[in-house]
């Protein structure tokens, strides 16, 4: 009756029909989580979309102006004056001792020179140049 080629031939196309549903299986499981996160982004870029709208609504300028009127006692809001706006130039200079230039610190935010000892390298090195 049967051979035993036969019954290997049958045994090998069972394996392959199972490992071909098993492929499907798995790709539409794939699909659906593709599909998913789909609708994921778009509902945030929905959520984004209302969210801009409603920002464009609440900084209109005539809304802002009529909220600063109704509330001018508790927030005590002035116009600003042109005097009150001014340039670098107005800004005073920052003192410098005759001690600092000697020890070569010229002062400043990002003044750490004197946490340093003056006959070692810094540290930290910056950009992609090592030193």
């Amino acid at each position: 009756m049967f051979r035993t080629s036969d019954i290997v031939l049958i045994a090998v196309m069972v394996a392959v029909a199972a490992l071909t549903y098993k492929a499907k299986r798995e790709a539409e499981e794939q699909l659906a989580a593709v599909q998913k996160i789909h609708a994921q982004i778009r509902y945030e870029e929905d959520t984004i979309d209302l969210l801009k709208a409603d920002w464009s609504l609440l900084t209109q300028p005539s809304r802002l102006q009529k909220l600063a009127e109704l509330y001018k006692s508790q927030l005590e809001l002035e116009p600003v004056s042109a005097r009150q706006i001014g340039g670098i130039g107005d800004l005073p200079a920052k003192s410098l001792d005759i001690q600092d230039i000697l020890n070569g610190r010229q002062g400043g935010m990002a003044d750490n020179s004197d946490q340093a000892p003056l006959d070692s390298k810094d540290p930290v090195v910056t950009g992609g140049i090592a030193q």
